[in-house]
């Protein structure tokens, strides 16, 4: 299957699978026992790209192999960080338009009055970093998104988190 949002990825193919039931798709049944699962992640990729068998192809060339990330994400689900899970939900809440980096740190602050100032730092960081992976929010710049290859660099900056940027998030 290509073109997923993360939750129809979820729901349809890694929960079922790490629960060890067979998935059924395009009239064929994968068990976990007797296959594997790959999750590519990436742009997505337009009809002509996936027709006459090339789906694959383009996949692999454009995307990257995100199978052990999603599935021990999957594994340790909302109860491992119910605290991470509550401040990602409040972001997207907040974030109808565009939200800065400060605005994160200070909905965790807001979430854990009691937590050191790097803990609320160290959360607000880690929801935005698994935010981006899943597709749940942008990094915005003056000319638009910012490009993969650069949210390390962005999301371990200071400047972004005091509010010297004028990057933000968006939904």
């Amino acid at each position: 299957m290509f073109n997923l949002s993360s939750a129809e990825l979820e729901a349809r193919f890694v929960k079922p699978w790490i629960a060890g039931a067979a998935i059924d798709c395009d009239d064929r049944r994968w068990s976990p026992d007797r296959g594997r699962m790959t999750v590519l992640q990436g742009r997505e990729l337009r009809p002509e790209e996936l027709g006459l068998g090339r789906g694959w192809a383009t996949a692999t060339k454009f995307c990257d192999d995100v199978t052990a990330a999603v599935i021990a994400a999957a594994r340790r689900g909302e109860q491992a960080r119910p605290e991470l899970e509550a401040l990602k939900a409040a972001v997207e809440e907040v974030a109808t338009g565009t939200i800065s980096f400060s605005d994160v740190v200070a909905l965790a602050g807001a979430a854990q009055p009691t937590w050191r100032a790097s803990e609320q730092l160290a959360l607000a960081e880690q929801a935005v970093w698994e935010m981006l992976h899943q597709g749940r929010v942008e990094i915005i710049a003056q000319g638009g998104p910012v490009a993969r290859e650069r949210w390390q660099e962005i999301v371990l900056s200071w400047a972004s988190w005091t509010g010297e940027s004028a990057l933000r998030l968006r939904r």
